[in-house]
This record gives structure tokens, C-alpha cells and sequence, in this order.
């Protein structure tokens, strides 16, 4: 700041200003001088509003992780073959409990696929609400979108994940 005001009083020494031109000048050098700092706090201050702020994680630590193998699943599915045929529903079978996977190899091939509850397969999803049933059993709100020129749909279906051993595995999804 020094140096700055040493370079005005510079200035103001070879131009000789008098009168008017001089009290002008004055005015103008001290504004700046003035907009430097205040613009030198406003920075500072809104660092440090924004460095020190952030949105807390308020879901449970079971719905963060039963949330991740969902969306893990949602987007394996939706990124492939979505029709329920014997070869699909093998690759899905990590994401599957024992028991889920049994009872979908044996009702074999169906026109609807059971993920998605509809035989028209929809172009994208989100994930929703999580709902913490027990310590290893959660359930996941799936919103799923069709997108057409004339409409657009949107439909919710509940996934319920458990905990079996160190993961997470989708036992149920309610329509």
C-alpha cells in the first residue's frame, strides 16, 4: 500500500496539478486506494463464507452404502440387455440375494421385467428416499423416467436391500 501511495505523490509532484486539477486527482487516487482495500476484504471474506460451508450427510451410514450397490445395479441394467431372460438375469446375480435370484430363475422368462415393473423399458432413473428397516435392511426409492415427443412418465419403485455378510445384495423390489 505504501509503495502506492508513494506512486501517486509521484505523480502528483510532476504534474504540478494546482487548484481544482489537484483536489480532482487527490479525490480519485484516495477512491482507489479506498476500492482496493474494500475489494481486498470482500475477497477475504468470501473465502473464507464459502470455505467453511458445507452441506452435512445426514443419511445413515447403512443407506449410503445399500445406496451405492442400487445405484451400482440401476445403471448395470439399464446399460444393458433390460429383457428378463435367463442370461440377463445370471449377469445381475451379484447384486441379487440367493433367494431373489432362485425365485426369478424359476419363474422364468415374463413379457415385464421385474426391476423396472413394466415390459416398457424406461430411459432413465434416479434414486430417492432410503428408509432404514433394521441394521441390515434398508429400502431405496426408485424414480424411473419415460421420455417421448409427446409426454413424458415417471413412475417409483421400492428396492429393499439386506446386508448379507460384508454387502449389500437387493432382496425385493415392490411396485
Amino acid at each position: 500500500m505504501r509503495s502506492f501511495h508513494r506512486r501517486v505523490a509521484k505523480t502528483q509532484r510532476n504534474l504540478k496539478c494546482k487548484g481544482f486539477a489537484r483536489r480532482r486527482l487527490l479525490k480519485v487516487t484516495g477512491l482507489f486506494s479506498w476500492l482496493s482495500v474494500s475489494a481486498s476484504l470482500w475477497l477475504i471474506f468470501i473465502a473464507l463464507a464459502f470455505s467453511g460451508c458445507s452441506i452435512p450427510n445426514l443419511e445413515e451410514p447403512n443407506c449410503s452404502e445399500a445406496r451405492d450397490v442400487v445405484k451400482q445395479f440401476y445403471s448395470f441394467h439399464f446399460g444393458s440387455d433390460m429383457r428378463p431372460t435367463a442370461d440377463n438375469l445370471k449377469m445381475r446375480e451379484r447384486f441379487l440375494t440367493t433367494e431373489l435370484f432362485a425365485t426369478l430363475n424359476v419363474s422364468g422368462e415374463t413379457a415385464a421385467d421385474y426391476f423396472t415393473a413394466t415390459a416398457e423399458y424406461p430411459k432413465a432413473f434416479r434414486l430417492g428416499t432410503c428408509t432404514v428397516g433394521s441394521t441390515d435392511n434398508v429400502s431405496i426409492q426408485v424414480l424411473l423416467f419415460w421420455r417421448d415427443d409427446t409426454k413424458t412418465l415417471q413412475k417409483e419403485v421400492r428396492v429393499h436391500a439386506v446386508k448379507s455378510g460384508d454387502a449389500w445384495l437387493i432382496n425385493n423390489v415392490s411396485h
